[in-house]
């Protein structure tokens, strides 16, 4: 497609949120110049006050917080389920204060939230459900891809993600109410869709907002990818099960614990982790894998124990199973290029150090 438009909104990225639309079954998607953008925008979508509290996991990136102090809310940190590493659906009720306007559930390694329990308590409480689907393109949870569920979801095509753009991210609004003053907010707090779309004659200053489009080379890049998505996320869900099959002997001796998979889900491969026994085996475990040379890391500091949680955030309730297994996660590498025999080499150094004397 030959086109000399390089700002927001060209034909690429416009295929682009078509592709998202038509393939997620969402109202509308939004690109943005990343998920931090999205998550931003709805704050904003959502009203958000100064005083006002957000509901969110303490085991999860700083945007998912920082979006919302950014508006004046304080984030209430809440405890992780063992099993799944996403928000607890039995802490949040319990959270729930007059001051709480929103929730916001992480699906971790592309992994489902219990998001039916969460949006029954949502509505029961009158709260807008924001859904960081970062890691979670494609995944399902009850046959609906993550990120249409709640009011609004964001999604991230950050290098580091399965579909990416390098730097990247699109808001998915699924609340037919919210998106015509989605798209004022994502430009600049201006009409100026409308007067493209010939419903107005001019464009002009209606509401807040800030430039959140992403350039026509990012949804040039951005598209090429979405057209291989499926050929990208088989392979990592290959390398994904073959690593849960080689390892499952080790979980099955009790010397690790493996990613919890739900029946009633689909995910997409984004990473693999596993659990060591304590904090020490993984830091042993990590400068073994190191020498036989390969990069293993550690996921997020839980937010509540970052200076800036404790700054503008406080905790509901204690979270000891994130402070416990946030010590003790591991991510293996993984990769759309990695090979079933790297992904062996991977597995049979993890074997070697768990065959060693302890």
């Amino acid at each position: 497609m030959a086109s000399s438009h390089l700002a927001g909104d060209g034909p690429f990225s416009k295929q682009c949120q078509a592709w998202l639309e038509r393939t997620l079954g969402c109202a509308r998607a939004l690109l943005t110049h990343s998920c931090t953008a999205a998550l931003e925008m709805a704050a904003i979508l959502c009203d958000i006050q100064p005083g006002d509290e957000v509901i969110v996991p303490s085991f999860t990136f700083v945007s998912t917080a920082n979006a919302f102090v950014l508006r004046g809310a304080c984030p209430v940190f809440v405890d992780i389920r063992p099993d799944t590493l996403n928000m607890d659906e039995q802490q949040v009720e319990k959270a729930i204060t007059p001051k709480t306007k929103a929730v916001v559930p992480m699906h971790y390694a592309g992994g489902p939230c219990a998001m039916d329990v969460i949006m029954e308590i949502a509505e029961r409480h009158g709260l807008w459900v924001v859904e960081d689907a970062a890691q979670a393109l494609l995944s399902t949870y009850q046959g609906r891809c993550l990120g249409t569920i709640g009011h609004l979801g964001c999604l991230s095509f950050h290098e580091t993600k399965n579909i990416i753009s390098g730097e990247g991210g699109a808001l998915l609004v699924n609340d037919t109410r919210l998106v015509e003053r989605a798209e004022v907010i994502r430009e600049k707090g201006t009409n100026r869709s409308r007067f493209f779309a010939g419903e107005v004659d001019h464009y002009t200053w209606v509401d807040i907002g800030s430039s959140f489009l992403p350039g026509e080379l990012v949804g040039a890049f951005l598209f090429a990818q979405l057209e291989q998505a499926e050929k990208i996320i088989a392979a990592r869900r290959r390398i994904f099960d073959l690593y849960h099959r080689s390892l499952r002997p080790l979980e099955e001796a009790g010397l690790v614990r493996l990613p919890w998979v739900e029946n009633d889900s689909v995910a997409n491969g984004h990473l693999f982790y596993l659990i060591a026994r304590t904090t020490e085996e993984r830091t042993r475990l990590i400068k073994h894998l190191d020498a036989c040379g390969i990069l293993a890391v550690i996921h997020y500091v839980p937010l509540h124990s970052s200076p800036a949680g404790r700054r503008y955030g406080r905790t509901a309730g204690h979270l000891a199973v994130t402070e416990d297994l946030s010590g003790r996660l591991l991510r293996l590498p993984l990769y759309y290029e990695m090979s079933d025999e790297d992904a062996g080499r991977v597995v049979a150094s993890v074997q070697e150090f768990y065959s060693r004397p302890s």
